[in-house]
């Protein structure tokens, strides 16, 4: 595990795999920390790639900024890891919230941008209703903690089938949820709501897109998915069965056979 500093924050990493490896970060989302990314840094830095996981601030290991953490403050602090390990470029992906932060990398930082790896996201701006919604959860989260709200959305974060017939994968989901600390996770959720329209950037990407979506997915569905396809002019789409929200921790063979497919076909090492 590293670590490092950006404005007098503490935020840690995992980097796995050759240092001289092509550099591949993978973003977790919302509320989860750097370990689901876990089976898919292993598959990996196996296959040759340097792998780095970081834990967002408010997450996992690193420390708190409270109050409202725009998806850009989040961006650039990728931006300052890549800086730290002194690597230029890399494949940046995300699932879910972490999606989000590797459109808006990619917004604000398109020449450190190989490729983009986007699972179980969207890329319209936030509705005036959804704005509402993530701002209420917030307010409980900071009220109530992490283990109500856990234990209800645990059937959407991964396929329902997959909570009882996965049970090791729903306690993992569920530990890190539960272990998040509900200020992190409400001032994303603020800063979340506040998020730009990507569409325009991803339609003006230059560099590939492998855009990923559980088939069962009820947060982000199928359709989200194939609309990202659809503005990325170089994309690739993957529909992943037999998983939800959350097909890197459901499925992980088949994510990571899709996800190291993309890198040796479209992503070849520099």
């Amino acid at each position: 595990m590293g670590r490092f500093t950006v404005d007098g924050t503490v935020l840690h990493y995992d980097d796995l795999g050759p240092a001289d490896g092509a550099v591949v970060v993978l973003v977790h989302g919302h509320p989860f920390n750097r370990t689901l990314w876990r089976p898919q840094a292993e598959a990996l830095a196996a296959a040759g790639h340097r792998v780095l996981t970081p834990d967002l601030r408010g997450y996992g290991e690193s420390e708190l900024t409270e109050g409202s953490v725009l998806l850009a403050r989040f961006a650039d602090d990728v931006a300052a890891l890549l800086d730290h390990v002194g690597a230029g470029r890399a494949v940046v992906g995300g699932v879910s919230m972490g999606g989000q932060i590797a459109m808006e990398f990619h917004l604000r930082h398109p020449d450190r941008t190989r490729a983009l790896v986007l699972s179980d996201t969207s890329a319209p701006a936030e509705t005036d209703e959804g704005k509402a919604l993530r701002n209420a959860l917030a307010d409980r989260l900071l009220a109530e903690g992490m283990g109500g709200y856990a234990d209800e959305v645990i059937d959407k974060m991964l396929a329902a089938y997959n909570v009882t017939a996965l049970p090791d994968v729903a306690e993992r989901v569920l530990a890190m949820m539960r272990a998040t600390d509900p200020r992190g996770a409400a001032a994303a959720l603020r800063g979340r709501a506040e998020r730009p329209d990507y569409r325009e950037s991803l339609a003006a990407a230059q560099v590939p897109a492998l855009v990923v979506v559980g088939a069962d997915d009820v947060y982000t569905p199928v359709a989200a998915a194939e609309s990202i396809a659809s503005l990325v002019p170089d994309a690739t789409l993957v529909v992943v069965d037999g998983a939800g929200h959350l097909p890197g921790a459901e499925q992980p063979e088949r994510f990571n056979a899709a996800l190291l497919g993309f890198l040796r076909d479209r992503c070849p090492t520099p």
